[in-house]
């Protein structure tokens, strides 16, 4: 019995590692691709409840990956589904509580506002990836993986949006 309760214990601390690492750059990704909180939660959810149907030693070397994969799939399903999208405020991504005084702190959120706003013109294949790389530091390997595409065809997206958003930054 006592063994019994150590695996399940130990089945469920990496799964329960998983959620705090990953939940909130799986909600905020999601919400970014379905455009509705809701519909974000309900794809993570998802992708949480398949990651328990998984065995640790099938999925454990490559986690994030197929996290970011089995999240957008279901992301993907929902925004299909619903034929909707919602516009949805960029979160302060500033990590940590450092506090800056109120000048800086309100130039930042401007220019974290005019940044959001430029990322959001760009075609959705350049912000998905761009975000997945800044957002949720994943690799350009790791991108490929998440949406399918080539790990060259990753780098172009990346650098091509790069060099949209200077320009538009440059011109603002």
């Amino acid at each position: 019995m006592s063994g019994m309760t150590g695996e399940a214990e130990t089945e469920s601390d990496w799964i329960r590692e998983a959620v705090r690492l990953y939940q909130e750059p799986l909600a905020l990704y999601a919400a970014r691709l379905t455009g509705c909180p809701e519909s974000a939660r309900d794809a993570v959810q998802e992708t949480f409840v398949r990651l328990c149907q998984q065995k640790r030693e099938d999925v454990i070397t490559y986690l994030r990956e197929w996290l970011f994969s089995v999240c957008r799939s279901r992301a993907l399903d929902a925004r299909r589904k619903e034929h909707h999208m919602i516009a949805l405020a960029e979160p302060d991504m500033r990590a940590g509580n450092i506090t800056l005084e109120p000048p800086v702190a309100a130039e930042r959120r401007e220019a974290n506002a005019r940044i959001a706003a430029q990322l959001d013109g760009l075609p959705t294949n350049q912000q998905e990836v761009i975000r997945l790389k800044f957002q949720n530091d994943l690799s350009y390997k790791e991108i490929a993986s998440v949406t399918g595409l080539s790990v060259s065809n990753v780098g172009f997206l990346i650098h091509t949006g790069l060099k949209t958003l200077r320009e538009k930054m440059r011109d603002a």
